[in-house]
């Protein structure tokens, strides 16, 4: 049998850019896993940081089902999620940090393991810092 996987997909046909009090909406399914397998799955919407220093990371949306609280799980059925996205932080891409913004949906499974998968979106429209650099330092070129 396949290793099990899950599958996010945002509504809106590959969108992946978004601005602040938009909704965020779409699903998840799960590839060769069987009902009887999973005990919870958690799906998150977050933003973290990379780069230099400390990494940051912060919940926006958080949803848990379980098994054992008595929530119904078929994972040949689509988790649905929606949320309004919040006002920032905004995606960034800076020379000394980065912000990320991104769906996480995990499994936790019978056996022990855990799966997880997570997709990725932007939340604002601020330029990546090394293009605006190129531009103020060449103002005459464009």
């Amino acid at each position: 049998m396949p290793d099990p996987r899950i599958i996010i997909t945002l509504d809106g046909r590959g969108r992946r850019q978004y601005q602040p009090g938009e909704t965020l909406a779409g699903s998840y399914f799960f590839d060769s896993v069987s009902a009887e397998e999973i005990l919870a799955i958690e799906c998150s919407v977050f933003w973290y940081t990379t780069g230099k220093g400390s990494e940051d990371m912060g919940i926006h949306a958080f949803w848990r089902y379980a098994v054992d609280a008595g929530d119904w799980i078929d994972p040949r059925s689509r988790g649905r999620f929606s949320t309004a996205l919040p006002r920032d932080p905004l995606s960034y891409r800076g020379i000394i940090v980065k912000i990320h913004w991104a769906v996480r949906v995990r499994a936790f499974l019978t056996d022990a393991r855990e799966i997880t998968e997570d997709f990725s979106f932007r939340l604002g429209s601020l330029h990546d810092v090394r293009t605006m650099r190129s531009v103020h330092a060449y103002p005459s070129l464009y």
